[in-house]
């Protein structure tokens, strides 16, 4: 290699450095130790954080992007290495968060000779084949002088229109070989690029005639409106036409839980008032959502919402999703932020504004009956006293726990609905959880993403006891990098979630879903307080409600690791106003309310 050139490694990670990523996320392994030495090089221009699994370096890569707005990027070698990944590409993918994984192989003298860790039965060096499904796109550079142009068309592909991953599967002579005399200008390349397109003009305009004469509007946003920063336009447009906002799970905190006009959750487990606005609308504009079975009641009409008769104006940045699970009134691919935007300076245009909005008063007061209604329901689960700890008052602790500006960022299994149905995020970045995939490990691993994206805020994971014992090598990577984050540890003994689904649809015939001890049959689990203990780890049992927002505001302040074991009852499912049918077993039946029949 001639001395003005730059390597493979070295042109990636010069334009990493160029991209202003401030660390990568990371395991070694012998297919990408060139890249790990050229991060050595700029070490004091891009910090590299080695995790003990390579799907925890994807889920802290992921919420760093939901927390920071800005994408970064993960290293694996190759074979089990990088297919350690997929499960945090995939959930990367099917929520829309990019980062750039750049996963080693094997070298290209080597392809198709079955060399250690290739995967070659049905094609030579086939990583790509393997995440092809799960990012928006792979590029493997072959020889040293393609690097460039991969990683700068990759940066590209992954922040442009629908955001997401993207795959740079890189073979070990590639890393080495000559590739440039300088990485590609990054700033030439990438930094004029807008996807902040708008939605034509007459739509525009027929879609704020539609929400002008509707007499039961209401707003339903999803994530597309919390990451795409268009926080602020939905709080104005909803105050300025008197429009009741509905969130997804994935939307919940786009706008403050708390504003009078917010209505909360909608979904299978979502609020009555959310529900019920919902799917009385006669006019639904839906903002960067998905409509997925959980928002949507398994779309059996009348639980979440009724489309038809209700008129539904659909927009997001990406076309596929518009029409894709209901019929549109009114569909527009449009970035949401750059959409609302347009709809205030078309309402800047209109008279009558004051009245229009005044004439919402009656159907706000008839969504205040089904809050309180909603209240009056719940109401006995925030004062339960009992041991283990009610679910329900378990979020409500965690809640008023956590200070303004706390990050809390879920797990998956049962205790995220509980989450998502009685914390009150405040902000889009105050309640991070997975809704496309759902791969266990997320909040555990992501919490430190969010750590790292902002280190002058509180982070607390909440994740169940399967999810966390998955994972429990974070505790390692925590106390290596000194990383003040709180798990706290929703430990009810089983995979409850799927539990409840074998106890209200397979008539309780459970199996592989609790933990007991072979001896004496009681439930068992591991101290996971002690285990935290014994990585150096500050590790506390709670099993009384009282006790646990006290750990959870000691756990902050101690200003280091910290882990608390939480007891909580595992009999105990959350009810809403919505259903969910798992086909062919039957559907569940709403905690509150019935099926809405239009007249």
């Amino acid at each position: 290699m001639s001395r003005n050139m730059l390597n493979g490694a070295q042109v990636i990670v010069d334009y990493l450095i160029q991209e202003k990523v401030p660390q990568v996320f990371g395991l070694c392994g012998h297919g990408n130790i060139q890249f790990i030495d050229a991060l050595y090089e700029r070490s004091s221009e891009i910090k590299t954080i080695s995790v003990h699994h390579e799907s925890v370096a994807g889920f802290m890569a992921d919420v760093y992007y939901r927390v920071s707005g800005k994408p970064t990027a993960t290293f694996t070698s190759c074979g089990p290495g990088s297919a350690n990944l997929p499960i945090s590409l995939a959930n990367a993918f099917l929520d829309s968060v990019p980062f750039m994984a750049i996963t080693g192989n094997v070298p290209t003298s080597q392809f198709n000779r079955g060399a250690f860790q290739e995967m070659y039965r049905h094609y030579q060096a086939d990583f790509p084949s393997t995440v092809r499904s799960i990012c928006k796109k792979v590029f493997q550079p072959t020889r040293g002088e393609m690097v460039p142009l991969a990683v700068r068309q990759a940066w590209k592909t992954m922040v442009t229109g629908r955001p997401g991953p993207v795959v740079v599967d890189v073979p070990f002579d590639v890393f080495m070989e000559s590739a440039a005399e300088e990485a590609p200008k990054a700033i030439e390349w990438n930094a004029n690029i807008s996807s902040r397109c708008g939605a034509d003009p007459e739509g525009v305009e027929r879609a704020v005639d539609m929400l002008l004469s509707a007499e039961r509007p209401v707003m339903l946003v999803g994530q597309g409106v919390r990451y795409g920063g268009a926080a602020d336009e939905l709080r104005e447009l909803a105050e300025r036409l008197q429009i009741p906002v509905a969130a997804s799970a994935s939307g919940l905190g786009a706008l403050d839980v708390n504003h009078p006009l917010a209505l909360g959750l909608v979904a299978r487990a979502g609020h009555y008032q959310a529900n019920h606005a919902a799917r009385q609308a006669d006019v639904l504009l839906a903002l960067g959502v998905r409509f997925d079975d959980r928002t949507s009641s398994s779309w059996i009409p009348g639980y979440s919402f009724t489309i038809p008769p209700t008129k539904l104006i659909h927009v997001d940045i990406d076309p596929e999703e518009i029409g894709r699970n209901y019929p549109v009134a009114l569909g527009l691919m449009a970035d949401v932020r750059t959409f609302l935007r347009q709809v205030h300076a078309e309402l800047d245009r209109r008279d009558n504004l004051f009245k229009k909005s005044n004439a919402r008063k009656k159907w706000l007061a008839q969504i205040d009956t089904y809050r309180k209604e909603w209240d009056k329901l719940v109401a006995p689960g925030f004062s339960d006293d009992t041991t283990p700890i009610n679910p329900q008052r378990a979020a409500a602790e965690i809640d008023k726990a956590l200070p303004e500006d706390a990050i809390l960022v879920s797990d998956i299994g049962v205790h995220h609905n509980w989450l998502l149905g009685f914390c009150k995020p405040k902000r889009p970045d105050s309640l991070i959880g997975s809704m496309g995939f759902g791969p266990m490990g997320f909040g555990v691993a992501g919490v430190m993403g969010a750590k790292f994206a902002a280190p002058d805020r509180p982070c607390v994971s909440v994740c169940g006891d399967g999810a966390f014992f998955m994972h429990a090598n974070v505790l390692g990577t925590a106390v290596e990098y000194n990383l003040p984050v709180v798990w706290v540890v929703w430990n009810n003994y089983a995979y409850a979630s799927i539990r409840g689904l074998q106890r209200g649809y397979l008539g309780g015939r459970e199996l592989a879903t609790d933990f007991k001890h072979p001896e004496t049959g009681e439930r068992y689990n591991p101290d996971f307080a002690a285990m935290a203990r014994s990585c150096g780890v500050e590790g506390v049992r709670v099993d009384r409600a009282g006790d646990l927002g006290e750990a959870i505001r000691k756990g902050i302040a101690a200003n280091k690791p910290y882990l608390i074991d939480v007891d909580i009852a595992a009999d105990i499912n959350p009810a809403g106003a919505g259903v969910w049918e798992l086909p062919g077993l039957g559907q569940s039946k709403a905690g509150i309310g019935t099926r809405f029949q239009p007249g």
